[in-house]
């Protein structure tokens, strides 16, 4: 998994590279403009910060918030890497982080009253469970899933894991927290119209903007 940002309005000329979730206890090694970050107690790599981060990827320039790098992009950071003297190298990860999801099952939560334990189908031949509090979730829509390694408008990262001791891989997203434009602020899940997009691709955003008309 590779998860990487690049804001430098906030922090400059530094591309954030995440490569799994933080753990409580972390050590940092920093060298030629290199900052490896791993957890104390087993030495998994946790990500990368590159200072300067342009020298290497000069196109960065161009970009703010999430960086969707490809395979010579990440070698050219990992050749970085190797001159600053790091061997735990990166692993491109060009797997659309946002698809369009089938929600084909929903049973109870055994432990909450609100939420919903889902089958979503986000390719014809895969369908994930996915744990959803939303109002409007029921079978039988298209829906936006954040796939593990998703980076949400907010920042948050979409990590495996439990909702309430129930396994959920993934999200199930609503408009708000996709800053749709001109979407209402409210709690709901954007439902895709059935003839926009099929299951399992990339979301067009560019499109999903044009859902909600100007006020």
């Amino acid at each position: 998994m590779l998860i990487s940002s690049y804001n430098p309005n906030e922090l400059g000329d530094i591309l954030v590279v995440i490569t799994a979730p933080d753990a409580d206890n972390q050590i940092t090694k920093i060298a030629d403009d290199v900052a490896q970050i791993t957890a104390e107690k087993d030495g998994e790599l946790l990500g990368y910060n590159f200072m300067n981060a342009s020298k290497i990827l000069p196109e960065l320039t161009s970009e703010n918030g999430q960086v969707f790098l490809d395979a010579a992009q990440v070698e050219k950071l990992n050749e970085k890497l190797k001159e600053a003297g790091f061997d735990k190298l990166l692993t491109a990860d060009e797997d659309p982080k946002f698809v369009v999801g089938y929600v084909e099952k929903i049973t109870d939560h055994p432990k909450s009253d609100h939420l919903k334990v889902t089958q979503t189908r986000i390719a014809d031949d895969k369908t994930v469970q996915i744990v959803c509090g939303s109002p409007n979730v029921a079978e039988g829509i298209k829906v936006v899933v954040a796939r593990p390694g998703a980076m949400m408008p907010d920042g948050k990262i979409i990590w495996p894991g439990q909702l309430m001791g129930v396994d959920s891989d993934g999200m199930l997203c609503g408009f708000r927290e996709l800053r749709i434009k001109n979407a209402p602020d409210e709690k709901g899940l954007f439902i895709i119209p059935d003839d926009w997009q099929e299951i399992g691709e990339p979301v067009d955003f560019a499109k999903a903007d044009t859902f909600f008309p100007e006020n």
